[in-house]
C-alpha cells in the first residue's frame, strides 16, 4: 500500500485523486497508484459513490466508459451554469481595461512602466487582469532588481477575437485630435518601448490608448479629451465582440 496510508484511508486518497484529476480514472490505474489490488480500490469506489449519494452530496461519482470521475450533482446545474457565465461576464473596471490596452500594445512592459503611462500606480489592476487570465508574467527586464515583464494571454485573443496580436485595430481613429494625439506620444515616449513600437512611436504614429488622465498638458491638448479617449477606446477595443470561430485561430505559441 502507498506510503502512510491505511485501509481505513483508502476511499479518502482514492476521493482525493479524482478530485484533482480532469479526466475519468481507470480502477486499475488508482489501484496501481495506491498499490493495492484491483479489487480492493474498485470496493472502495463503489463505497465512495454509495457515500456521496446517501449524504447528499453536491458531487457525485460516476463510472463512464468503465472509467470513474467526480460530477457535480445536476440538481445544481442552473446554480452553476450562473456561475461560471459570470465568470465572463464580470465587467473589468476602467483602469483594468486601461492596463490592457496599455500592455496589449506596448507588451512585454514591467509594473513600473505601466504605471509611468497611466500617471499611477497600476498594481491593483494589472492583478486583476491576471487573476481573469489576461496577462501573465512573460519573463524579467534586463535592469536593476530584474523586474517582471507582462504580456497578453492566449484567452485575451480568444475573449477579444483576434487570431493575432497583429489584428489589434489602429489607434490613431481613436484620437478626439492631433493635440491630445501628441500628448499620447509624449506619455508614451516615457517609458522604452520595445522593438516595433518604439520605431512607431519614433515615427509620430500613436501606438496605445492614450491612457493618461493625469499627464501634464501637451501645447494645445485637452486633457479631458484624453480622459474620453482613454475611456472610449480601451472599451471599444475591449468590449463586447461577436462570437468567432476558433478552430480558424492561430496563436504564438509562447501564449501558453
Amino acid at each position: 500500500m502507498f506510503q502512510g496510508l491505511d485501509e481505513s484511508q483508502i476511499e479518502s486518497a482514492i476521493e482525493a485523486l479524482l478530485f484533482v484529476s480532469d479526466e475519468a480514472v481507470s480502477a486499475s490505474s488508482i489501484a496501481s497508484l495506491l498499490e493495492v489490488e484491483a479489487s480492493t480500490a474498485q470496493k472502495a469506489l463503489e463505497s465512495l459513490q454509495k457515500r456521496l449519494e446517501e449524504t447528499g452530496s453536491g458531487i457525485q461519482l460516476l463510472q463512464v466508459a468503465g472509467n470513474w470521475r467526480l460530477f457535480t450533482h445536476p440538481a445544481y446545474h442552473e446554480l452553476l451554469e450562473k456561475y461560471i457565465l459570470s465568470w465572463d461576464t464580470r465587467k473589468l473596471s476602467a483602469a483594468a481595461l486601461e492596463v490592457l490596452a496599455i500592455v496589449a500594445y506596448l507588451q512585454p512592459l514591467t509594473r513600473a512602466q505601466i504605471s509611468s503611462i497611466r500617471g499611477v500606480t497600476s498594481d491593483g489592476p494589472l492583478n486583476t487582469l491576471l487573476e481573469r487570465g489576461y496577462v501573465r508574467e512573460t519573463g524579467v527586464a534586463d535592469a536593476p532588481g530584474n523586474p517582471a515583464l507582462f504580456g497578453t494571454t492566449r484567452t485575451f485573443l480568444e475573449k477579444y477575437g483576434l487570431a493575432t496580436l497583429k489584428d489589434l485595430p489602429s489607434l490613431e481613429e481613436f484620437a478626439p485630435d492631433e493635440a491630445s494625439a501628441r500628448l499620447i506620444r509624449e506619455r508614451l515616449g516615457a517609458v522604452a518601448l520595445p522593438g516595433a513600437v518604439a520605431d512607431a512611436a519614433q515615427a509620430g504614429a500613436p501606438t496605445a490608448s492614450a491612457l493618461t488622465g493625469n499627464a501634464p498638458d501637451a501645447e494645445g491638448a485637452n486633457v479631458a479629451d484624453v480622459d474620453f479617449f482613454a475611456e472610449n477606446a480601451a472599451a471599444t477595443l475591449f468590449g463586447v465582440v461577436e462570437k468567432i470561430d476558433f478552430d480558424s485561430l492561430t496563436f504564438n505559441t509562447d501564449d501558453e
